[in-house]
């Protein structure tokens, strides 16, 4: 789904508004959330770091991916510029989701990794290895179990009555 968020910075109400649309029909876009943020608000957040920023404009109506949430932030970043628009428009497509590497904070990317592991090795059978050990007889004499056949329940086939 293709989504675009129009950013406004109204300085004569003392707003920002954020615009959420999506393509729910092929080359429309339709309205999906509208949000008015107190410029105070997001000036506060700026003055902190984009992660106050993202957490300023998260709302249970507009909560944007965190991918989408930082290129806003940093949106919003440009619009309190000293000579920033007023205005900012961003277009995303949930393909590119899917096509990113996601890095956790703590985490290292996909390209820190070393991979010295031959994935070929791996999926071959290891013969001096013994797969078998659950097929082991001795384990199987060992094993103790609480049911016990009764005496008189043993199932003779005389149901002659």
């Amino acid at each position: 789904m293709k989504q675009k968020y129009a950013i406004i910075r109204d300085d004569e109400q003392q707003k920002l508004i954020v615009r959420e649309y999506a393509e729910l029909d092929k080359e429309m876009m339709s309205l999906l959330c509208e949000e008015f943020y107190p410029l105070e608000k997001i000036k506060v957040a700026l003055q902190e770091d984009a992660q106050a920023v993202i957490n300023a404009i998260r709302t249970n109506n507009m909560y944007p991916p965190t991918l989408f949430a930082q290129a806003i932030a940093e949106a919003i970043t440009g619009l309190f510029a000293e000579d920033g628009n007023p205005s900012a428009e961003l277009f995303f497509d949930d393909k590119e989701l899917f096509n990113q590497d996601i890095v956790l904070p703590g985490e290292e990317s996909p390209e820190d990794v070393e991979e010295d592991v031959d994935v070929d090795e791996l999926l071959d059978d290891d013969e001096d290895a013994d797969d078998d050990d659950f097929e082991d007889d001795k384990v199987l004499k060992e094993l103790k179990s609480t049911l016990q056949v009764a005496d008189d329940d043993s199932d003779d086939g005389d149901d002659s009555a």
